[in-house]
């Protein structure tokens, strides 16, 4: 994929040696001693952070258990719980970079006396320091914790590692004074689409303290009032501030358009990854063409039909039989994530109608075909999309809302659910979510809040962290991974040539098996954590503990 990349060093050591030729002074280079004088400096040092934003890195699901596909080895065997402990990693490396080139701002900023002028590049490095923390704190749990540039002769290079909730309260910390020094949306120029504001560092802020509470009270680790309670008003002050709304510029489609380029700088997006025509594109929508990522069975079976009901209580659902049956009078934002057989896809040629299956270019391993973030304009489909990745956006911070709320008081009050959950809802076409119809139906709330965040963030790159902090990765990973039904439907008459048992495998009820229970498992407690990198262990003289089970 042609994707924005930055150079950086490995290990912490490497970080702490890459500060000596900050001092250099090369001649055809602005020295560091003539840097660092003006306003206008500070942004142009600022203006690196955003290459970090982890862009289409952050966009999967293969790692989870909603999502398979040809994209990557590596994260297909985090999946079904093969992995073993790599030498070295790029999330580790990338972002501990980012935080030294954070920590240096802060230090030159502290050192110029340019005070309030260079308030906003302040803000902006203090959050994408707890941005980069956000990342490794939610993969590694606990992490060395550096605030203040190196050289070799420090002694934090051996740094040992902080606690996860140290961690996230450096995370919330960086984040509170950040949000006072940062300007509004409304308050950036049109040259300054794109930049980290306010609804930024709290999106972030709601989105680590919702993760920890979570953690603390699945894992038995704390108590998560405190982190709840952070969340809670973390969104509340996000929504007060009547900076962002849900995206409603193509009615009913409005939900398949926010992904791709119809839905960039619109009133929904928080921060995102930029991408910009003949500068920097990416090659993602070719990339799903061709199956790097395609949904299971698991979620199919998720979204809701149009009374509102699960599929195994609703008189609406119509099976499994024909290629569209089971996408009939279901939530309509599930065909605007999958690919329905025969519906209209833009590739080179126009609009063509496309028909996920188990043969030629359309071949997938469980029948479906992921429709989201299909961009339709000629660029995409040669290798130069144009579309930003929407790393925050104002849809997850209604999500964060309820579920926090529902995990405070054990309730959520049907005018709560009105202002976060209902809102997503009315925009896909959906009932209203209310205590009443989950009593009358015997539903679970908190199943169908998680369920809500589930379909509505789907392959957006939430769903192994919320399997991990929810406890319940060991149920649902080992699982295996299932497509459509295949014994006695459509599907079976249309492959008439394909053998059971050797071309696919299918389950006792006829369902396409992409890969086998027998082939996965979540080991308990190690997979709740990725290892560290070896080659960090090694460097750390002893100082850097390896996480448990690995």
């Amino acid at each position: 994929m042609n994707r924005l990349t930055v150079t950086y060093t490995g290990a912490l050591l490497m970080l702490a040696l890459g500060c000596k030729d900050l001092t250099l002074g090369p001649k055809d280079q602005v020295s560091d001693a003539s840097f660092w004088k003006t306003p206008d400096q500070f942004r142009l040092a600022a203006n690196d952070f955003y290459y970090g934003l982890q862009g289409a890195d952050n966009w999967t699901e293969i790692s989870s258990d909603i999502a398979t596909g040809s994209g990557s080895t590596q994260m297909s065997s985090v999946s079904n719980g093969s992995y073993l402990p790599a030498a070295n990693s790029d999330l580790w490396d990338k972002s501990y970079a980012g935080i030294r080139a954070t920590n240096y701002l802060l230090t030159k900023a502290a050192e110029s006396g340019l005070g309030t002028q260079i308030d906003r590049w302040v803000g902006e490095a203090l959050f994408f320091r707890a941005y980069h923390y956000w990342n490794l704190v939610k993969t590694y749990g606990g992490v060395p914790l550096i605030t203040k540039v190196l050289d070799v002769t420090s002694p934090e290079v051996y740094t040992a590692r902080s606690t996860q909730q140290q961690i996230i309260d450096f995370i919330l910390a960086d984040l509170d004074n950040a949000v006072p020094k940062l300007l509004k949306q409304s308050q950036l120029g049109a040259d300054e689409m794109g930049r980290v504001t306010q609804g930024a560092a709290l999106a972030l802020k709601a989105r680590a303290a919702l993760y920890q509470a979570t953690w603390l009270k699945y894992h038995a680790e704390g108590s998560p009032t405190a982190m709840l309670t952070a969340a809670i008003t973390a969104a509340d002050q996000l929504v007060a501030s009547g900076e962002y709304q849900l995206y409603a510029g193509q009615g009913a489609q409005s939900y398949k358009y926010l992904f791709i380029l119809q839905g960039d700088d619109s009133p929904e997006v928080i921060l995102a990854r930029r991408y910009y025509a003949g500068r920097a594109t990416h090659n993602w929508t070719r990339e799903l063409w061709f199956n790097y990522m395609i949904p299971t069975k698991k979620l199919a079976d998720m979204y809701l039909a149009t009374d509102g009901l699960p599929i195994t209580s609703s008189p609406l659902f119509k099976g499994y039989d024909s290629l569209k049956s089971e996408f009939q009078n279901r939530d309509p934002r599930m065909a605007m994530t999958f690919v329905v057989p025969g519906s209209d896809v833009f590739q080179e040629s126009g609009f063509q109608p496309v028909f996920p299956g188990f043969s030629g270019s359309n071949a997938t391993r469980t029948g479906y075909m992921l429709r989201k973030f299909l961009d339709e304009t000629v660029e995409a489909t040669q290798f130069a999309g144009e579309y930003d990745f929407k790393e925050f956006r104002y849809g997850e911070v209604l999500l964060i809302l309820a579920e926090a709320l529902f995990e405070r008081d054990g309730v959520i009050s049907d005018a709560d659910l009105n202002r976060t959950i209902n809102l997503l809802r009315a925009r896909a076409g959906m009932p209203s979510l209310t205590n009443g119809f989950v009593s009358a139906n015997g539903l679970d709330m908190l199943t169908e809040i998680r369920r809500e965040r589930t379909v509505e963030l789907a392959f957006e790159g939430y769903r192994r962290d919320d399997l991990r902090r929810w406890k319940t990765a060991e149920t649902e990973m080992p699982q295996a991974l299932r497509g459509v039904k295949f014994v006695g439907t459509e599907y079976q008459t249309r492959y008439p040539g394909l053998q059971i048992g050797s071309d696919i495998q299918v389950d006792a009820n006829g369902f396409i098996v992409a890969e086998a229970a027998a082939s996965r498992q979540f080991v308990v407690p190690k997979h709740y954590l990725d290892p560290i990198p070896l080659q960090q262990i090694q460097l750390s003289h002893g100082t850097l503990t390896q996480n448990p089970g690995w």
